[in-house]
């Protein structure tokens, strides 16, 4: 479930994708099941809580191709 196949098919429950409302609750839900950017965001995370500042969801945005 949710792991790409040799084919290059990406499994989708059938759940998310009745429950899924509009294409970018579909994205989300891909980007959640994508473990680099599940490593990226925790890593960002951990850099920004250290340091104690963050980016603007706009560069976030920018970064990842994700159109507000």
């Amino acid at each position: 479930m949710g792991k790409p196949h040799d084919s290059g098919v990406l499994e989708i429950p059938t759940t998310i994708w009745e429950s899924a409302e509009t294409k970018e609750e579909l994205e989300d839900w891909l980007l959640s099941q994508n473990p680099k950017v599940i490593r990226q965001l925790r890593r960002i995370r951990r850099q920004e809580d250290i340091a104690g500042k963050g980016k603007s969801l706009a560069e976030v945005a920018r970064q990842w191709h994700i159109n507000l």
